[in-house]
């Protein structure tokens, strides 16, 4: 048995994954702005500020981290590392996989628009409070830490 929806809105109103999407769109594009003024597209400022701080990672990875296809992240760590803003690094034990990491350089051009992007959080989250916006951030990652597995299975990706 089904439950009868309100009348009032549609169905994506009231839908997770369209909130969800909504508000990474109008969050995200709030500093996206702010990313271009700085000389990054996009794709570059989510490459090295996932990179900022982390250990070497897969372009397999990185491409899902970013939510970029992974041909398309490839040619961002391409124009980055020609830049000397990262570096690819062998992988140790199997020679098929190249790690990326972020390079001196790249750490500090990225610094200053991730002090920017942590302000533009707090202004965001504010509104919400201290205790609101951990739990927020703390449901996020547990749905992430749920679903991700199933992303990882080659369900189709957005778009597709």
């Amino acid at each position: 048995m089904s439950k009868a929806r309100p009348s009032q809105g549609s169905f994506v109103d009231d839908y997770l994954p369209a909130l969800l999407t909504q508000a990474s769109h109008l969050i995200s594009g709030e500093f996206h702005r702010v990313a271009l003024a700085k000389g990054f597209t996009v794709s570059e400022w989510r490459v090295l500020a996932s990179l900022a701080g982390a250990q070497p990672m897969s372009i397999g990875h990185l491409a899902r981290l970013v939510v970029l296809k992974q041909p398309t992240v490839t040619r961002v760590v391409d124009r980055l590392e020609g830049r000397g803003q990262v570096r690819r690094i062998a992988h140790e034990t199997d020679r098929r996989v190249t790690l990326i990491a972020i390079t001196p350089a790249g750490q500090r051009l990225v610094g200053g628009l991730i002090e920017l992007a942590q302000e533009h959080e707090r202004r965001v989250l504010e509104p919400l409070g201290l205790a609101r916006a951990a739990e927020l951030k703390a449901m996020l990652k547990q749905m992430i830490e749920l679903h991700k597995n199933l992303a990882e299975e080659g369900l189709p990706e957005a778009g597709e």
